[in-house]
C-alpha cells in the first residue's frame, strides 16, 4: 500500500528554536546589553547637586558603571578639545568594543598602528575586532602580527584568539596547538570552556565553570554561563536553579533574563517567557529592536508572529535566526515556493549541531515529496540516520524522532514503530507525534490501533486536513466502520477531497 503523502517531518518539529545565546556571540551581545543596562547605572553616575550638572563626568567612572555609551560620549570630546592624545585613543577604542561596535574600534586600532614605532599589541586588539566581525582569516594574520618569541606568540590573548580562530576555521591541528598552549589562568580556563561549549560538550565547560567557582566564590556570573550549559542540554529546571542565584543579585542582567525566558518557554509557555523578556524591556527603557535578542526570542515566544519582519534582518548577527525562518518557512508553506525558500536557506549551510542536521533533513525530506525526488529524499534520510544514531542523540527523544523518519522514509514502518513506541510515554499528548505514530500503524496494518491514535489528535489544523480525514477513513473501512468514513465524507466541505476520499474506499473495498 502506498503511503499517502503527509507533513509527517514538519509535524515533528514543534517547536522553534530559542535562540539561548551561544558563545561565539556571547561577547558582542553581552556588550551591547551592557550599554543598555548602563541606562539604570547612569543616574549613579550622573546624580548629585544642581551645581556640579555642568561638569563633564569622568570616563573612569562610566567605564566602571559599564556605561559605555557615555564614556564614548565624553572620550569624543575630550578628543575633539585636546586632539589625537594616544591614550584617548585607546580608551575610545576600549569603550567601542565593549560597546559592540567592533568596526569602530578597529578603525581606532589602525589609526594608532599607523604612527611610528606602534605598540605591537594594537595588531593583537584588532585581531579581536576582525575575530567579532567574523573575519577570521584577516583577525589570524593580526594576531600573528602582535608580539612574538622564537616559538610563537607571545601574549596569553593571541593564543586564545588563536585558538577560537582555529575551532571556526575547522582547523583541527591548530586548535591543538592552541589548546596545549593554555595555562591555568583563569582567563584561559574559561576560554577553554568556551571552545567546549561551542562544540556541544557542555559538561566540559561546566566542569571548568564550577572549578573556577569553588576557587572564585564572588564570581557570579559563572552560574550563568553554568546554566547557559544546562539549557543547552534540555535540563531547564536545573538551569532555572543555577541561574536564581545571579538574579537575585543582579535581576536586571539581560542575559541571565534572557536565559530564564527561554527556559520557561521549554518548560511552560511561550506567554510566560514574553513576560520574562516584557520585565526586562520595562526596567531598561528599551525597545525590542535595541537587542537583537529579546527582539528574536518574542518572535519565537509568540510562536513565529512577526518572524518575515524580524528574522531576516538577524540573519548575520544570531545563528538561531537563519534555522528558525527555515522552520518558519516550512510551517508556514502553502504551495512549492515557501518550501523552495526554506530550501535555499539551508542548501549551501554547513551544519554544525544535531538541532541543524535536523532542520536540513525536514527541509529535504518537504521538498523532495513534494517535487517526487529521489535524491532529496534519500539526503533527508541520510540527515536523519546521522542524528539518530549518533552517540550523543541515539538516547534522546529528537534522536528516536530522527530514527524513525529514517525509516519511515526507507518505508521500512515496523522498524519506525521500533522507535516510537520507545517514546510513547514522552510523547502521546501531542498531536503531532499521534499522527506519526498513527500513520506508522496503519501502514503497518494495524488499523484499530492506528484509528486508536488518530483520534487522540485534537488540533483543528489536523482534523480538517484531508490526509488526516482520509487516512481516518481508511481505518474506519478497514475496521468494519464504513458508516463512519462515509460520515467523515458528508462532512467534507471541498468537493475535490471528497471525491478523492471515495475513491480511496472504492480501491480498496470495492466500496
Amino acid at each position: 500500500m502506498k503511503i499517502v503523502d503527509c507533513d509527517f517531518w514538519i509535524q515533528t518539529f514543534r517547536y522553534f528554536q530559542s535562540a539561548v545565546d551561544k558563545q561565539r556571540w556571547l561577547s558582542m551581545i553581552l556588550s551591547k546589553a551592557r550599554s543598555s543596562s548602563s541606562h539604570g547605572e547612569r543616574g549613579k553616575v550622573h546624580s548629585g547637586t544642581h551645581s556640579k550638572a555642568a561638569c563633564i563626568p569622568d570616563f573612569g567612572q562610566l567605564l566602571e558603571a559599564r556605561d559605555y555609551k557615555g564614556a564614548i560620549t565624553v572620550l569624543q570630546f575630550k578628543r575633539m578639545v585636546e586632539g589625537c592624545d594616544k591614550r584617548t585613543l585607546e580608551w575610545l577604542a576600549y569603550a567601542h568594543f565593549h560597546h559592540g561596535e567592533h568596526d569602530k574600534a578597529l578603525v581606532l586600532y589602525k589609526e594608532l598602528l599607523s604612527v611610528l614605532d606602534a605598540d605591537p599589541n594594537y595588531h593583537t586588539y584588532s585581531s579581536a575586532c576582525l575575530f567579532y566581525l567574523a573575519n577570521y582569516d584577516e583577525a589570524k594574520q593580526a594576531a600573528l602580527r602582535g608580539k612574538r618569541t622564537e616559538s610563537g606568540p607571545e601574549s596569553p590573548l593571541q593564543k586564545r584568539i588563536l585558538l577560537h580562530i582555529a575551532h571556526h576555521q575547522n582547523d583541527e591541528i591548530k586548535l591543538l596547538e592552541y589548546h596545549n598552549s593554555l595555562g591555568e589562568k583563569h582567563e584561559d580556563q574559561l576560554s577553554l570552556a568556551s571552545i567546549h561549549f561551542l562544540r556541544t560538550q557542555y559538561q566540559e565547560a561546566i566542569d571548568i565553570y564550577k572549578n573556577l567557582l569553588l576557587k572564585n566564590r564572588g564570581w557570579l556570573a559563572l552560574n550563568v554561563f553554568i546554566a547557559l550549559c544546562y539549557c543547552n542540554m534540555d535540563l531547564y529546571d536545573v538551569s532555572l536553579k543555577v541561574l536564581d542565584m545571579y538574579l537575585q543579585v543582579h535581576p536586571e542582567s539581560p542575559l541571565a533574563v534572557n536565559i530564564k525566558a527561554c527556559n520557561n518557554y521549554k518548560l511552560c509557555n511561550g506567554s510566560i517567557a514574553e513576560e520574562n523578556l516584557k520585565s526586562l524591556q520595562d526596567t531598561l527603557k528599551i525597545a525590542p529592536i535595541e537587542n537583537y535578542l529579546v527582539n528574536h526570542n518574542i518572535v519565537v515566544f509568540r510562536n513565529g508572529d512577526g518572524a518575515s519582519q524580524a528574522w531576516p534582518r538577524m540573519l548575520g548577527i544570531l545563528p538561531e535566526a537563519r534555522m528558525n525562518l527555515v522552520i518558519y518557512h516550512l510551517k508556514h508553506g502553502v504551495d512549492r515556493a515557501e518550501i523552495q525558500d526554506a530550501y535555499s536557506m539551508v542548501k549551501d549551510f554547513e551544519a554544525t549541531t544535531p538541532q541543524e542536521y535536523i532542520v536540513k533533513a525536514v527541509t529535504c525530506a518537504s521538498l523532495g515529496q513534494q517535487m517526487e525526488n529521489p535524491d532529496l529524499l534519500k539526503q533527508a534520510q541520510q540527515y536523519f540516520q546521522l542524528v539518530g544514531a549518533s552517540a550523543s542523540e541515539c538516547d534522546t527523544i529528537p534522536g528516536r524522532q530522527c530514527m524513525a523518519s529514517c525509516h519511515f522514509l526507507l518505508k521500512q514502518f515496523d522498524d519506525a514503530l521500533i522507535y516510537l513506541k520507545s517514546i510513547k510515554e514522552y510523547s502521546e499528548e501531542q498531536d503531532e507525534f499521534n499522527w506519526n505514530y498513527g500513520l506508522a500503524l496503519a501502514a503497518s496494518g494495524a488499523y484499530k490501533e492506528a484509528e486508536e491514535a488518530l483520534l487522540l489528535i485534537c488540533s483543528e489544523d489536523f482534523l480538517s486536513d484531508y490526509y488526516y480525514q482520509a487516512w481516518l477513513s481508511y481505518c474506519y473501512i478497514a475496521t468494519g466502520k464504513a458508516n463512519l468514513a462515509w460520515e467523515i465524507h458528508l462532512r467534507t466541505a471541498a468537493p475535490s477531497p471528497s471525491f478523492r476520499c471515495i475513491q480511496l474506499h472504492q480501491i480498496r473495498y470495492s466500496f
